[in-house]
């Protein structure tokens, strides 16, 4: 390896590494804010919070590298215009494409890891943090009773207080209805006050209760003459306790396999399998209701008694053909034709019903199916947007010759957006079946390809293309030019002469 290859994958592993940690970073700050609502108030571990991260830190991976990549190269190109070693290199002789070909290979290695990473690792890092935030969403919160609300989060009790003491965590105007019996609401408790928490083991919810009274309904009674009778039992208390056990407030591990159906879960071999077994179904579900509807709806046969006229004018002439649709529904009687039009109709509805219906099933069908085209897709285009963002990035940190975090971060935040509209617009309507998913998949790679190979080509040129003075200059002369022409068109003006005459 040369000295030029070693300083250049010096000048940008260092940046890469850091870009990528920060995107993956700000990739992780914004699934905490998506979901931090089922997070709060549900007494995790950390240790279940530091796995949720890590296994949702790995799903970002194959996202955060091209954008990664993308800073990376804009930064380490950047910096090298910036200090002149980039001028020195190409007065030496070295042309650009020679500088990125130690950077090609590595960001074409990083491509094939991209892959590998998202076929064996993104199914099971996918599989396992789907798979436990499941579980969080399980997991019952702490209880928190609202004022003028039931609150039903202890099973077989559905509680409601008309106010509370933030200080004292009094509870003033208790209603609790028991439903352990699942007899409706049969037992219920009136306190005037009372307090609630939970034991020091979390086991158990201790209620004190004081100034209340309770009812219970019991079981209703027969006197033999067919007359019921439906008693219920009061109690009046001075102050009560009630102990509820707890369930439901543990985290519950759920098997790995719960979302293994998932095209998301699903390698290249096992989506690709997937996409020919459903393919093969949707086939088979067309054929099946073409069938149904020529043999049922289109060509059903029905039983009528043709006139006797009609009989005798087909036998008495053998060249007409056997059937005369014309001819049979002009030999019946009026009766006869109402209730054929009748049918007819009927039978046109209920075609039209059955087609709009199986069409509506097929199309939900056919969306399942590109879900699993868009996935299988996706372990490709996130590996090829490594290049595509490398191709990008190098060559503008030539051409713009701005290192560090700021004028990089702008141009690849505007890239990466996008890349990323293109590439969901295409997913949805993919997923919609509105254009193939080679066309909606692979659009983002269509519209930037040409664009980095433009950038490449104006970088190894020493085009001027972002310098700002290059436009300043354009706009100067059109400005010179506008000028010249108002003041040439003014001097030939008459009115104008004939002033600077008197």
């Amino acid at each position: 390896m040369k000295k030029l290859d070693k300083f250049v994958l010096k000048s940008f592993i260092g940046p890469l590494i850091l870009t990528f940690f920060i995107v993956l970073i700000i990739l992780i700050l914004q699934f905490l804010w998506m979901y931090v609502d089922e997070l709060a108030g549900k007494g995790l571990e950390v240790k279940i919070v530091a796995e949720l991260l890590f296994q949702f830190s790995l799903s970002f991976v194959p996202m955060a590298l091209p954008l990664a990549i993308l800073l990376a190269s804009l930064m380490t190109f950047g910096n090298m215009g910036e200090f002149s070693e980039l001028t020195a290199l190409k007065s030496s002789g070295i042309p650009l494409r020679r500088i990125m070909l130690p950077l090609v290979v590595l960001i074409s290695f990083i491509c094939i890891v991209s892959f590998f990473f998202s076929n064996n690792v993104l199914p099971y890092s996918n599989r396992q943090a789907r798979t436990l935030l499941y579980d969080i969403r399980r997991k019952r919160p702490d209880i928190n009773l609202q004022a003028g609300t039931f609150n039903n989060d202890i099973d077989g009790f559905s509680i409601k207080i008309t106010s509370k003491d933030p200080t004292t965590n009094r509870l003033d105007k208790i209603f609790i209805y028991d439903h352990r019996r699942n007899k409706g609401n049969s037992d219920v408790i009136y306190a005037d006050s009372g307090y609630m928490k939970v034991t020091h083991d979390e086991t158990a919810m201790s209620m004190v209760l004081y100034n209340g009274y309770s009812y219970s309904e019991v079981q209703e009674k027969n006197d033999g003459a067919g007359n019921k009778s439906y008693p219920f039992r009061k109690d009046v208390f001075r102050e009560q306790t009630l102990v509820v056990p707890l369930s439901g407030f543990d985290l519950e591990r759920t098997e790995i396999n719960l979302f293994k159906s998932n095209s998301a879960m699903k390698n290249v071999a096992q989506l690709t399998h997937e996409i020919d077994s459903l393919n093969k179904r949707y086939t088979d579900r067309v054929n099946a209701y073409f069938r149904e509807f020529t043999n049922s709806l289109l060509y059903s046969r029905r039983n009528f008694t043709a006139s006797s006229n009609y009989g005798k004018e087909a036998n008495a002439s053998a060249a007409k053909p056997v059937f005369d649709p014309k001819a049979l529904l002009d030999s019946l009687t009026v009766l006869e034709k109402k209730a054929v039009l009748t049918t007819a109709i009927g039978n046109l509805k209920s075609a039209t019903n059955f087609l709009s219906t199986q069409k509506e099933s097929l199309h939900n069908e056919v969306k399942f199916i590109k879900r699993y085209e868009v996935d299988w897709n996706k372990k490709f285009t996130l590996a090829v947007a490594c290049i595509v963002f490398f191709l990008i990035g190098a060559p503008l940190g030539a051409i713009i010759r701005k290192g560090g975090l700021g004028t990089p971060a702008v141009i690849s935040i505007l890239f990466f957006v996008i890349w990323y509209v293109v590439s969901i617009s295409g997913e949805k309507l993919v997923e919609e079946d509105l254009i193939s998913t080679a066309a909606g998949m692979w659009a983002s790679t269509y519209i930037l390809l040409p664009a980095g190979i433009f950038l490449t080509y104006k970088a190894s040129t020493d085009s001027v293309i972002l310098n700002i003075d290059t436009y300043l200059a354009i706009f100067r002369r059109i400005k010179d030019y506008l000028y010249r022409i108002i003041i040439i068109g003014t001097h030939r003006n008459p009115a104008f002469e004939e002033q600077q005459i008197l």
